[in-house]
């Protein structure tokens, strides 16, 4: 549905994504904090096909202890899906220089505020990630 309250909602988890891109390029820890979910959870498939696990304070740490990236922002939103009123979500490509990560972000409704709640990545491109 393009127009009304989901069309919308539709462009408001695009312009989440968004600035979640920019942040991570930014290292901006700050952006986070209000848009992530208290239960946030972060899964990453390692390149050995394991997984490790973030909360939300480990991925705030996570993004304060690097610095910015040089330059623009690289990545591209492939698509935004909202489904009710209450969950949505958004399948990108992020450069986090030295790797392409694919995310899935996962958005719920809380308190009339949409919420990133889970992210699930794996490395597209660049060394694979450790487990």
């Amino acid at each position: 549905m393009v127009g009304g309250a989901q069309g919308g909602d539709t462009q408001a988890i695009h312009a989440l994504a968004t600035a979640y891109c920019e942040a991570i390029h930014r290292s901006e820890p700050d952006v986070f904090v209000d848009m992530c979910h208290e239960k946030f959870l972060m899964t990453a498939v390692t390149g050995a096909g394991g997984t490790v696990f973030w909360d939300k304070a480990d991925y705030l740490e996570r993004v304060a202890g690097r610095d910015p990236f040089p330059g623009d922002p690289s990545f591209e939103i492939l698509s935004v899906d909202v489904a009710g009123e209450e969950t949505a979500r958004a399948h990108l490509w992020v450069d986090v220089p030295p790797r392409r990560f694919e995310d899935h972000l996962g958005f719920v409704r809380d308190g009339g505020k949409w919420k990133l709640i889970t992210k699930v990545f794996r490395t597209m491109d660049g060394p694979a990630l450790e487990g």
